[in-house]
């Protein structure tokens, strides 16, 4: 994990900053510190725990030294990148503890009784470094390039303060600020920001948007907060439908060879392997090589480019005891025997319901599978796990009356039927390319021999 740290040699300070937690991952939640202001701290100390839609990880020190500023509270979702606390080297003098940070931008002067005009407040001199201003008991938080455009422009912190913003969570971009810029220039009246109480949508009373969701139910509601993760996956569904053509196609599949080949082997499994024989190896073996020949399935979109991956790592949707999910991936599976790949799968699940997986055994992933089945549905239809481009659903095994073919003609016979579903991106698989590649899956599987 990289931890980010800068060294401010005029305040004997380094800056501790939110890590990168993860391929795509853009922000973090601090779920909790473990340390609080006049601390002091060894290197490699716990400062912090954080958690993202695919890990939680704690943070730790890179330097010895005494904890001077935490900007952030626990439950505040922050993007990777930005300084969450500061921290006293160590053997410093003690004029760096009194003295004010250099990142520190002024409160707005007070007038004077005596004046009739108000003071100017000047801008800091070091807006570079990602600040907090509090104004009316509110915190407002500043990227290094907004910063930067407004001490160059000669915006007052107090003036910035006024500013709408569009970014994420109606944050400040440096957009807002240069839009802003041109209008003083054009002597049009820039719109004033309405006052943030919370940088989180938090509703603990019936809101306006509460009360219109509500509107004719007569009966007794409870609202109750998306937990950090919660709050995470749920915004990175939304996303991943606004960026992929999602497109579902399903077909049946035969699997009364593969039924009859795991009760044959299960407990010899078992006992030479020490795990279950779950279908899910088989599973991932078929799929790696249906990769192999689709490999326009294995890749990503980036603008108007196709990036197909040489690697095939496999991610597997994990349900966690929360209700949230979670998609450790196996890398390189299709370098993978079946006992491998089954060790593999049993080993992730065990790392992530006990919360103890590695950065780099939730990130890489080209190709998702989840298992619908185990909870008796027959199939679903998956939202893509982004940058990935398609995601396999696999449905529940079921008994069903069939008919087939014999040389003495047609019969009917009991059958273990199931579905597959396949969801994927239209932008870079048609539906041809969807339809054979599920369906290569399925001819695995149907005439599987192990």
């Amino acid at each position: 994990m990289e931890l980010q740290c800068l060294k401010q040699t005029k305040m004997s300070t380094f800056e501790i900053k939110m890590p990168k937690l993860g391929e795509s991952i853009t922000e973090g939640t601090i779920i909790r510190w473990s340390v609080k202001v006049g601390d002091a701290i060894q290197e490699d100390d716990i400062l912090f725990e954080v958690t993202t839609a695919k890990v939680n990880a704690e943070v730790p020190s890179p330097v010895e030294g005494t904890i001077l500023e935490i900007l952030y509270n626990e439950g505040d979702t922050v993007e990777v990148g930005t300084v969450v606390a500061r921290v006293k080297l160590v053997g410093e003098d003690s004029v760096a503890e009194t003295a004010a940070p250099e990142t520190a931008v002024p409160e707005p002067a007070k007038t004077e009784p005596a004046k009739t005009e108000p003071a100017k407040t000047e801008p800091s001199e070091s807006l570079a470094a990602p600040v907090v201003l509090e104004v009316k008991e509110e915190a407002k938080w500043y990227s290094p390039a907004v910063l930067h455009t407004a001490k160059e422009a000669g915006i007052a912190p107090a003036e910035l303060y006024k500013l709408n913003g569009t970014g994420y969570l109606g944050r400040l971009s440096k957009k807002d600020v240069v839009s802003y810029i041109e209008q003083k220039k054009n002597g049009s009246k820039p719109a004033s920001a309405a006052p943030q109480k919370r940088l989180l949508p938090v509703p603990p009373s019936l809101s306006e948007t509460a009360a219109q969701a509500l509107k004719g139910f007569s009966g007794e509601a409870e609202f109750i907060e998306m937990d950090p993760v919660a709050r995470i996956i749920a915004e990175r569904m939304v996303q991943s439908k606004k960026i992929s053509a999602h497109v579902t196609t399903v077909v049946e599949v035969d699997v009364t060879k593969l039924v009859n080949w795991r009760k044959r082997e299960k407990d010899a499994f078992q006992k030479q392997e020490g795990i279950s024989l779950t279908y899910m190896p088989v599973l991932v073996e078929a799929t790696t090589k249906a990769l192999k020949e689709f490999p326009k399935v294995n890749a990503s979109v980036e603008g108007t480019r196709f990036v197909l991956k040489k690697q095939i790592n496999v991610g597997i949707a994990v349900s966690l005891d929360d209700g949230n999910l979670i998609v450790p991936v196996i890398h390189d599976a299709d370098n993978l025997s079946l006992s491998g790949i089954a060790h593999s799968i049993d080993t992730l699940a065990i790392k992530a319901r006990s919360n103890k997986l590695k950065l780099e055994e939730i990130e890489g992933g080209t190709f998702t599978i989840t298992n619908f089945g185990t909870f008796r549905n027959l199939f679903g239809t998956p939202i893509i796990n982004q940058p990935e481009v398609a995601i396999l659903g696999v449905g529940y095994i079921e008994k069903k009356p069939a008919v087939i073919e014999t040389p003495e003609g047609d019969v009917i016979a009991i059958r273990h039927k199931m579905y597959l579903s396949l969801t994927y991106d239209h932008r870079i698989i048609n539906g041809a390319m969807g339809g054979a590649f599920v369906k290569r899956i399925a001819d695995y599987l149907e005439n599987w021999k192990g």
